[in-house]
């Protein structure tokens, strides 16, 4: 009779330090983060830190940069270098002037690198000299495992990012209400077009009533890769993941499970999934817009001086 009051002692105390929410994520994905955007606390990792390819999630800085760059009226020509950039487009043609925000919906809507490419020329006066803007924000806004090589995300070798890096790059992007507007935008119409952009984030669309925004992507060597928000009455969470063939439903399952944990979190323990340790809350990082505009105006100058 004592053993069997121990083994039932030894259940319930499993029982009691099994986290809710965590039991029953399974997910398809390499990598992934699922954090609550206020705070930046970390609910769920799987090799979160990992670097990894990231495909066109990249494309969340092109966009922000663009947005702060305050140049949103400005009309951009198209050049034939962006107009030949391989991949998704929204078929720009060379000579082709679209204002910028339109850019910035085709970009992020339906992820045109040929958008991306015109952003980049345009802001940073070439390629080379945006992709030093996004590797200096990445710096700024704490994406210690991150390095861009373009603006769209297409594959290169010194291309990459983390899931986690992705998450607090969107978290970041998300205190911009221009940002959170175009993000969770079902569709757009530009100025110069005469049919509408829908967004290719079928989450935001069809699956999910909770999502808020996001963006997709997807290369044969990073595979799929995702970044959204979701909200409910009391909180807002970002989900990423990597390399995820089953996506859609990994970040609905994720959101299910962390909007869960929130509402359970004095009781049970935030915990990783594979190991059951407490998670660690991350400082939410933040870079006052002023001085980034000040910065990219720098940096273009300086480009521009040295040719």
């Amino acid at each position: 009779m004592r053993l069997l009051s121990c083994l039932c002692l030894l259940v319930l105390s499993f029982q009691i330090f099994i986290p809710i929410g965590q039991a029953n994520v399974h997910i398809s994905a390499q990598n992934a983060v699922l954090i609550e955007q206020d705070s930046g606390e970390v609910l769920f990792e799987k090799n979160a830190h990992e670097k990894q390819s990231v495909a066109s999630i990249t494309k969340v800085m092109t966009a922000i940069i663009a947005i702060e760059s305050n140049q949103m009226d400005d009309r951009i020509k198209a050049s034939r270098n962006a107009i030949h950039t391989e991949g998704s487009s929204i078929y720009l043609e060379e000579g082709e002037k679209m204002q910028l925000e339109d850019l910035i919906y085709g970009l992020m809507l339906r992820s045109g690198n040929d958008a991306a490419m015109a952003i980049a020329e345009h802001i940073g006066e070439s390629e080379e000299g945006f992709v030093y803007l996004m590797n200096e924000k990445a710096r700024w806004i704490g994406m210690t495992n991150t390095n861009f090589a373009n603006p769209h995300g297409l594959e290169e070798e010194n291309h990459y990012s983390t899931a986690y890096d992705m998450a607090i790059l969107m978290q970041y992007a998300m205190n911009n209400e221009t940002f959170q507007e175009i993000s969770g935008t079902s569709m757009h119409s530009a100025k110069t077009r005469t049919y509408g952009w829908k967004n290719k984030n079928r989450l935001l669309t069809q699956l999910y009533k909770n999502a808020t925004g996001g963006k997709t992507g997807f290369t044969q060597k990073a595979g799929r890769t995702l970044v959204t928000t979701a909200a409910n009455n009391q909180h807002e969470l970002i989900a990423v993941t990597l390399n995820a063939p089953d996506d859609w439903n990994d970040h609905i399952q994720l959101y299910t499970n962390g909007f869960s944990q929130l509402e359970n979190e004095e009781t049970y323990p935030l915990t990783n999934e594979e190991h059951s340790q407490p998670v660690t809350k991350k400082e939410n990082q933040k870079v006052p817009i002023d001085s980034i505009v000040i910065h990219i105006f720098k940096q273009i100058m300086r480009v521009d001086q040295h040719g």
